[in-house]
């Protein structure tokens, strides 16, 4: 998986900036009343999160504006790409799961991947919230953020979209597959 440590260069961030307003723009009923020119202005003061962003989209996730948080003053991006991230797929989910293997080792876990791309996995509810903005997950799956006791025994929890509901599942932590990646969360 790439790094966010690289600065991005003035060519690479401009056309960030093209492709993310090109999707806000196009997907204004996932961020009502978010004006574009201050989301643009947060990121232009912040260039480790513009970074985050373009792991992102380089990654296949689509990053898109979903809500404003009025306590901290932070815009929300989440991916929106149709299916799990094409890019981050194929993954355990931790460290420990992926020490866990002594054959067939996947070549990275989920969690490493989202903080050295400086995003965090989608919690379950956030992921129920992304599912009211559109249809994703049709055929493929994403982990989501496991709560530590079910961690702790050893498991993770993944979830996807089928029959027009959305589902939770259980796994062990050190399982994988072609199908399955995680959709991350940055806040601006």
């Amino acid at each position: 998986m790439s790094s966010n440590k690289k600065e991005l260069s003035r060519d690479n961030a401009s056309e960030l900036f093209a492709i993310l307003k090109t999707r806000f723009e196009k997907n204004m009923d996932r961020h009502k009343d978010i004006d574009w020119s201050k989301v643009e202005a947060k990121l232009r003061a912040d260039t480790t999160k513009l970074r985050s962003l373009s792991e992102m989209e380089n990654t296949g996730g689509e990053p898109d504006v979903v809500a404003f948080d009025k306590k901290t003053g932070e815009y929300i991006f989440y991916d929106c790409s149709t299916e799990s991230p094409s890019g981050r797929r194929s993954l355990c989910y931790d460290r420990k799961a992926l020490e866990s293997r002594k054959e067939h080792k996947p070549k990275d876990s989920a969690l490493d991947v989202a903080a050295g791309m400086g995003i965090e996995l989608l919690t379950e509810d956030e992921y129920r919230e992304l599912q009211k903005l559109g249809t994703f997950d049709l055929k493929t799956s994403s982990w989501v953020k496991t709560p530590d006791d079910v961690r702790k025994l050893g498991g993770a929890i993944f979830c996807d979209r089928r029959y027009d509901r959305i589902f939770t599942y259980h796994n062990g932590a050190e399982s994988y597959y072609a199908a399955r990646g995680f959709r991350g969360s940055l806040r601006v």
